[in-house]
């Protein structure tokens, strides 16, 4: 069964009206507890659109979006579709630096951003670069409010919504296609360099649609989300099925097992998906005996290596009824094959199950994962070679990853022709950190690799090789990273080299270094 409609618009008023007292969205992290329906919400969303018309966003713009997981995120990105807008959405892991580079190649008109949160604050940090210049700062009020000269307050910005706005927004909303823009979020390649992932509102609703079906997700489901909301496991995985399928959201902006069992608990949660790391710190925690965990029927992970182990004792253990594991790309909006809730725990933790209803999978001669069907991407913003590069001919998206299909079209991934590695569910691409990294003073070459950890599956090792004089502590060389790269693609540990391993023409050998 396809999704109708396939605008995140036109989802809004179909729950609004099909689930008029469903609860959408519950949120207590802030002070006072913050519970609204679908008519709440999408009356707050059409506020929040009205308030951005009136700024001057027009249809296409571009609204980034820089804030943990809250319910003031949902309304943000909901109301940037819904004036017509294009949305952004930033991760929070970034640095200032990482984020002016993503805002600038955006085109962002508009950047919302949190205030003080978890000892920082973004609001400060922005408005101590150069992304304020010829754009609107508007400040999204968490544990304190923080706002400066020239920012518009989440609070300015709602009231500014008159009857005459708001009914524009509503026009704007009507006239949203389902081939236009959603979204644009960054993924960097093996170069280095980020590129801006265009997806359009169909795909972006085909692939929502086909993960809630897949979970058998309704509107009496709870769903916790940890995911970050800026990550298509926690945006296109998690708000916009809930909006397509009626589920209530719980947002969750620091993960802690305590906390999250606490919740679980307290609220009946059904839904929770996350990666494996999350699952294993509760099935590990001493204090899991003391929490009502039995309302959990569905787990979805994924995103690294899943023992077989674990699959087993999320089932055993903690009772959960279905458990399922899937892979994609954001060039797919993260959806390329899934398990089906009849698998089986083996097939589970060792495959990443067929294809997504309207994706197809094939292999190519040289055992590479290739895709196609309704949630690929229109393509890489301002990077044409890139998207040929990536979108053959006829139509099938070559995403760098080796694997195998058994008998019964279940995927596994054994290898990757990108030498990306995945942190914490984290993709990090080690030309991006190599680039920085040949940056510091003294240092002649960089090779970064990922190492198997066990916490967070894999974390980053970089080789250097540097100049007879120059004197570079370890120490020294992953402070500089976390200078300047998010902490998940920071590496933990640094070995410098006399000289790299490299093949007869004179390419590094990576597969040599450990």
């Amino acid at each position: 069964m396809l999704p109708n409609p396939l605008t995140t618009p036109a989802a809004l008023h179909r729950a609004e009206t099909q689930w008029p007292d469903g609860i959408a969205i519950v949120d207590n992290q802030w002070g006072e507890p913050v519970s609204l329906t679908w008519p709440q919400l999408a009356d707050r969303v059409r506020e929040f659109a009205a308030g951005l018309i009136k700024i001057g966003v027009a249809p296409g713009d571009r609204v980034a979006l820089w804030a943990p997981n809250s319910f003031h995120w949902p309304i943000a990105a909901l109301a940037v579709h819904y004036a017509g807008g294009v949305l952004v959405p930033l991760n929070t892991r970034y640095t200032t630096s990482e984020a002016t580079d993503i805002v600038d190649r955006a085109g962002a008109k508009v950047v919302i951003v949190s205030g003080e949160f978890a000892g920082i604050n973004r609001l400060d940090e922005v408005l101590a670069t150069t992304i304020p210049t010829g754009r609107t700062i508007i400040s999204v009020p968490l544990e304190t409010s923080a706002d400066g000269d020239g920012v518009l307050t989440w609070d300015a910005l709602m009231g500014s919504a008159t009857d005459e706005l708001i009914g524009q927004a509503r026009a704007r909303a009507e006239a949203v296609a389902a081939d236009d823009l959603s979204d644009i979020l960054f993924t960097s390649g093996t170069t280095g360099v980020p590129k801006g992932v265009m997806a359009e509102h169909q795909q972006t609703v085909h692939g929502a649609h086909a993960w809630g079906s897949n979970g058998g997700l309704s509107s009496t489901d709870r769903y916790l989300m940890v995911n970050p909301f800026f990550h298509t496991f926690g945006y296109k995985a998690g708000i916009l099925p809930c909006l397509l399928l009626g589920t209530t959201m719980y947002p969750l902006a620091v993960y802690s097992p305590t906390k999250a069992m606490e919740t679980v608990a307290a609220e009946g949660i059904t839904v929770f998906p996350g990666a494996p790391t999350i699952f294993q710190t509760i099935l590990d925690d001493p204090d899991r005996t003391n929490h009502d965990l039995s309302s959990l029927r569905l787990i979805v992970t994924g995103a690294t290596i899943v023992p077989v182990v674990l699959i087993e004792r999320l089932q055993s253990d903690l009772g959960v009824e279905t458990v399922v594991t899937a892979y994609g790309q954001t060039e797919t909006s993260g959806f390329i094959t899934t398990c089906r809730p009849n698998d089986d725990a083996v097939t589970v933790a060792t495959t990443c199950g067929r294809a997504f209803d309207g994706m197809e999978v094939k292999l190519s001669e040289q055992g590479e994962v290739l895709t196609r069907g309704l949630m690929v991407m229109r393509g890489y913003l301002d990077n044409p070679e890139a998207t040929a590069e990536t979108i053959d001919s006829d139509g099938w998206l070559h995403t760098g990853d080796i694997g195998v299909l058994d008998e019964n079209g279940n995927l596994k991934i054994t290898d990757r022709l990108k030498d990306m590695y995945i942190c914490g569910g984290f993709n990090v691409y080690p030309a991006e950190v190599e680039q920085v990294l040949s940056r510091l003073p003294g240092v002649t070459e960089v090779a970064v690799i990922g190492v198997p950890d066990e916490r967070l599956g894999e974390v980053g090792k970089a080789f250097l090789t540097v100049q007879s004089d120059a004197t570079i502590e370890p120490a020294a060389v992953i402070a500089y990273a976390r200078e300047h790269l998010a902490n998940f693609k920071a590496p933990r540990t640094v070995e410098i080299l006399d000289a790299f391993p490299r093949n007869a023409s004179g390419k590094i050998l990576k597969r040599e270094m450990s």
